[in-house]
């Protein structure tokens, strides 16, 4: 049996909770503009995912760190501060959270959720997967990298900024890419929505972009810049 399995549903509420609102800040967008109303717009959808993360990254990051993202959580495995078996622990509790939030969403009553796809992330026209892969892993790398320098970096502000940092950083992220790739920065963010809609068009670019941007991030944060005792 886990010895704290606190640590995985405080991962599986925080994924749960980026979701449901990120994902959901799309659904109600659309749903808005189906009926002739104004939607929340793109600064709105940041702004719910950025609220999001750095809200839950305050309460839950002193119980399992405040993931809430595979992409963070390779970050941490690579540099040797999570074990193996947490890590497939954490992703396992992640992917199951945003599993979850994707089907709840998919019972609540948007008539538009289909054509939205439940706001599974998706590449614009014009944008390779090649390219893809590249948005994606340059704005995660600059994700994990806040996450190191705030919340792991013992000299960083944890107590007093970290989640504000973290949430900022992926609203920048989502005003940026979102047009782009959908900016998902995060393989749970698109594969609860993905899974919930059936919507698995590019799905490998949410898992390969983002995953390399964490194992740069994290390495070069824990090889140039974090003190070693």
């Amino acid at each position: 049996m886990y010895r704290k399995p606190q640590k995985l549903l405080a991962e599986f509420i925080g994924t749960f909770a980026l979701i449901f609102f990120g994902a959901g800040s799309i659904c109600a967008d659309q749903f808005l503009r189906a009926g002739g109303q104004a939607g929340v717009g793109l600064l709105g959808i940041a702004l719910a995912h950025g609220l999001a993360i750095g809200i839950l990254v305050t309460s839950l990051g002193h119980i399992s760190g405040g993931h809430f993202n595979p992409a963070v959580t390779i970050g941490f495995w690579v540099t040797r501060k999570l074990s193996t078996f947490d890590t497939l622990a954490y992703w396992v509790a992640q992917l199951a959270g945003a599993v979850a939030a994707a089907y709840l969403l998919r019972r609540l009553p948007f008539d538009v959720w289909a054509a939205v796809q439940l706001g599974t992330p998706d590449l614009t026209r014009g944008i390779t997967r090649t390219n893809g892969m590249i948005f994606e892993g340059i704005m995660t790398f600059f994700l994990v990298f806040v996450v190191f320098a705030t919340a792991v970096d013992p000299r960083g502000a944890f107590n007093k900024i970290a989640g504000f940092a973290i949430g900022l950083t992926l609203t920048m992220s989502v005003l940026f890419g979102g047009p782009f790739t959908g900016a998902a920065l995060n393989p749970a963010r698109a594969f609860g929505p993905a899974l919930a809609a059936n919507h698995w068009t590019n799905h490998g670019v949410y898992w390969i972009g983002p995953l390399a941007g964490g194992v740069a991030a994290g390495w070069l944060y824990d090889t140039l810049f974090l003190t070693k005792e």
